[in-house]
């Protein structure tokens, strides 16, 4: 019994286990603590050797950083050359409107426009046929005076031209829309000679590219008839019992163009932003040809001092004389260089700020609107503008012994009030029901979403979403129908910013100074081909679904090409208060202190990529979203025309305005790293950083690449900001 139980373990045994396990304890604290600190000596002697490596590169950057420079300023001097064309353009242009004499108005002069307006406002008794006709040639100066304030350099336009063109505008359109109320009073004079035999009353329908006139005239008044359909359309009215019995005209002008909506001015911050830059620029200009002068003048002095001291020798004279007059042309000549080199430097300063000016952000968000208006900053109307009228009966035409005999009333065309301004004779409110409307939407415009009806407040001067009820839109018809309580202008709109931020983005070279812009969006991927100074809608997807729009194989220049996309609802172009309506990524939401570094990355960033776009391919990084704001990410490859890879090879560069650097990490990899990739250096330009990897033949393309290619690339990308708005 006594050998089964367990030996008893006495206190020297224990003490000796105790000092065992203390002596493996020791001995494993210092194994761990060697083995730490020989890992500890590799990790600094790893930073060490990468940090020499880094400051060889600084080094190295440094060292060749003003070559670098200078050769990119080289080739950026194709920006300055572009818009030395474009003004040739515009020049060339006014010309070619002098020579032709049409007899059209030249818009930018204010007394051939005085006087084309005032012209227009002594003829009387048009047609609403004539009017239509005539409302072409100003519709045309309208358009022509609006790209004169946006694609002319805010640096070349006065504060008083800009107020002159501003003029014009508001004066041509306000007097377009009173010859439409004329020449409907005109037509409306005429309803019973015009009325439909079988319902007695008068129904007109006059089409055009840009207008669209619907009207019916209540001759009848019969109080059943209350449903009013344009023939072979669904655009009508259901009208209350009230108005079925009055002496009423029902208008639908639908004009598809929007004048209503209050003229934004053109801003013009980048007089300020430049006055510093250029003004330093033009001293230079100016105390170099002071300089230049005066020297010639001395040198000049000079010679003729000598001439006089040897008056005898005639030949050596003369030969003095030829000397002088090579030296001075000499001087000339380099004068003249010099001076063209400033004015170049002058002209390249000012097109660098009006690039930076579109992409400034601002840092105030627009003035507070009410619950029920509208903000235009935010929504963007689409499809023209529907003024809904309910107008009062003319006096009718009546035949009198072979003559016809009309009352002419002294007030002209007046509006029918509804609901009445005081309602104390009718018994019940509800004598005064809402109108119910259905119109057509326009067919060249595309909403992603049901379209918003809002009206026009006449006496506050904006787009107001109360007064509308009952809304319903079948998309496949086109038609929306509403009840609006009281009669007034009406469009549709939308969020400018539907399509914002972008899913993702890709820049590709086509063909010789011919690129491909594709921008994939929540609900759509739009398409853009550029070639010189010229853009193309190439195709819109909806859904995976080709959409047919009427702009597509259209070529225009880009400021045009734009607003035709943002008026066709295709807008992919932020503003400079977009960031305030869009959950974007750090670049573009920027506090002041950033106010003057981001936006100067993201312009030399996009200058840089249209120089290498004939031959490079950019595209969308997903860790653009997670570098630091005064960086961007982007993928590029040099594209081969023979290339038909479905797995391209693409390389990931950052760029921080003054540093180009290929980063160690691929677009699968986990997580973020600003690691430079093996066996590669940073450069001061994307040029020298694609350069390291690219074959000859792709950088010259690149050097060889046409000024207009390269500055419509680079306004595109600007205009698109694809680094902060995706």
């Amino acid at each position: 019994m006594s050998g089964s139980k367990k030996k008893k373990v006495t206190k020297a045994e224990r003490l000796k286990l105790l000092q065992e396990e203390e002596e493996r304890r020791l001995k494993e604290e210092e194994e761990a603590r060697l083995k730490y600190e020989k890992e500890e000596m590799e990790r600094l002697e790893i930073q060490r050797i990468e940090k020499e490596k880094w400051n060889r590169l600084e080094a190295k950057d440094l060292e060749r950083r003003n070559e670098e420079l200078e050769e990119l300023y080289l080739l950026e001097r194709c920006f300055p050359e572009a818009e030395k064309l474009k003004q040739e353009t515009r020049m060339l242009s006014q010309w070619k409107h002098y020579i032709q004499c049409d007899g059209s108005p030249d818009p930018s002069i204010a007394q051939e426009m005085n006087t084309f307006i005032s012209l227009w406002k002594e003829k009387t008794n048009e047609t609403f046929e004539e009017v239509i006709e005539k409302s072409k040639v100003v519709l045309n100066l309208i358009e022509k005076l609006k790209f004169i304030l946006l694609e002319t350099p805010p640096c070349d336009l006065q504060d008083k031209n800009i107020i002159q063109y501003q003029e014009s505008i508001l004066q041509l359109q306000e007097l377009l829309h009173l010859k439409f109320n004329v020449a409907t009073e005109i037509l409306l004079r005429q309803a019973s000679t015009l009325a439909d035999l079988d319902s007695g009353n008068m129904e007109k329908v006059i089409k055009d590219e840009n207008v669209t006139l619907y009207v019916w005239a209540n001759l009848k008044k019969n109080p059943r008839h209350r449903s009013v359909r344009f023939s072979e359309t669904q655009i009508g009215f259901e009208i209350p019992r009230i108005l079925a019995t009055s002496d009423i005209a029902v208008r639908l002008l639908h004009t598809h163009y929007d004048h209503v909506s209050a003229l934004h001015p053109v801003s013009t911050p980048s007089k300020e932003h430049t006055s510093s830059v250029t003004e330093l620029v033009k001293d230079d200009v100016e105390n170099v040809e002071k300089a230049i002068s005066k020297e010639v003048e001395e040198e000049s002095k000079q010679q003729e001092k000598q001439s006089h001291l040897i008056q005898e020798e005639k030949l050596k004279v003369e030969e003095e004389q030829d000397d002088i007059e090579v030296k001075m042309t000499s001087a000339e000549e380099e004068s003249e260089a010099i001076k063209c080199e400033l004015e170049m430097k002058v002209l390249s300063e000012t097109v660098s700020a009006a690039q930076l000016l579109l992409v400034e952000n601002s840092s105030e968000k627009p003035d507070f609107f009410e619950n029920d208006m509208v903000d235009l900053f935010q929504f963007t109307t689409l499809g023209g503008v529907y003024h809904l009228d309910i107008l009062e009966l003319p006096p009718q035409c009546k035949p009198v012994k072979g003559w016809m005999i009309v009352e002419i009333l002294k007030e002209g065309l007046q509006k029918y009030t509804y609901p009445p301004e005081t309602t104390e004779d009718f018994e019940t409110e509800n004598a005064f029901p809402p109108i119910e409307v259905t119109l057509e939407v326009h067919e060249n415009v595309i909403f992603f979403e049901n379209p918003m009806v809002v009206r026009w407040d006449a006496e506050g001067k904006h787009w107001r979403t109360d007064g509308i009820s009952n809304v319903s839109y079948k998309p496949n018809e086109r038609l929306i129908t509403f009840s609006l309580d009281t009669f007034g202008p009406v469009t549709l709109i939308q969020d400018a910013h539907i399509n914002m931020p972008y899913q993702s983005w890709e820049l590709r070279p086509l063909d010789v100074n011919k690129v491909l812009l594709t921008v994939t969006t929540v609900f759509t991927e739009i398409q853009i081909q550029i070639k010189e100074n010229l853009c193309m809608l190439s195709s819109v997807k909806l859904k995976d679904k080709k959409h047919i729009s009427i702009l597509e194989g259209t070529w225009m220049t880009p400021i045009p090409f734009i607003i035709a996309l943002k008026e066709a609802g295709l807008n992919i172009f932020p503003t400079r208060y977009s960031h305030f309506y869009v959950v974007i990524n750090n670049k573009a939401r920027m506090n002041l202190s950033k106010f003057n570094v981001v936006p100067l990355v993201e312009v030399k960033a996009y200058r840089q990529m249209a120089l290498l776009s004939s031959t490079f391919a950019f595209g969308w990084s997903k860790w653009n979203l997670l570098c630091n704001s005064t960086k961007v990410v982007f993928k590029v490859r040099e594209h081969l025309p023979e290339e038909c890879t479905e797995n391209p090879n693409w390389a990931l560069l950052m760029f921080s305005g003054d540093r180009a650097q290929r980063l160690k990490i691929k677009e699968e990899s986990e997580a973020f790293s600003e690691a430079l990739k093996e066996e590669t250096e940073f450069h001061s330009t994307l040029y020298h950083m694609v350069r390291d990897f690219a074959s000859k033949e792709a950088m010259e393309k690149v050097r060889s690449s046409n000024c207009q290619f390269v500055n419509s690339v680079c306004h595109m990308l600007l205009s698109t900001r694809l680094l902060s708005y995706s």
